[in-house]
């Protein structure tokens, strides 16, 4: 399957987006994946990144509004109204934050870390 076949699948809320609007964002963060790392899942990596990121920008089903579909909520006070957003860094490093915002965000993350294991070198020579 191609990248914008994996994304209209993988991402209905779409659907009313032109096939040359989305190769456009495809195209747009194709440098962003690498093929060689994600292997045989590489047009999946691509399609969920891109749907992350078009979700971001508001496009597709926002019928809670853009925050509402993107941010969690992590405080609220009652007396002079006080609403905080806010992203659990317990887990994630601090560049990959914006990618857990959308269910298309964390499921790129999750396939990244299942095909790319990072090396940490503990200083043995």
């Amino acid at each position: 399957m191609t990248p914008i076949e994996v994304l209209r699948l993988l991402a209905p809320e779409f659907s009313s987006i032109s096939d040359e609007v989305i190769t456009q964002w495809i195209e747009l963060f194709t440098p962003f994946v690498s093929a060689k790392r994600f292997g045989d899942t590489y047009n999946q990596a691509l399609a969920l990144l891109t749907a992350h990121k078009l979700k971001m920008a508001g496009y597709g089903d926002n019928t809670n509004g853009t925050i509402g579909d993107t941010l969690r909520v992590g405080s609220y006070s009652e007396g002079e109204t006080s609403i905080g957003y806010t992203v659990n860094q317990g887990t994630n490093l601090l560049n990959d934050a914006e990618l857990t915002l959308t269910t298309y965000g964390l499921q790129y993350l999750s396939l990244r870390r299942a095909r790319i294991i990072p090396i940490v070198s503990a200083g043995e020579a």
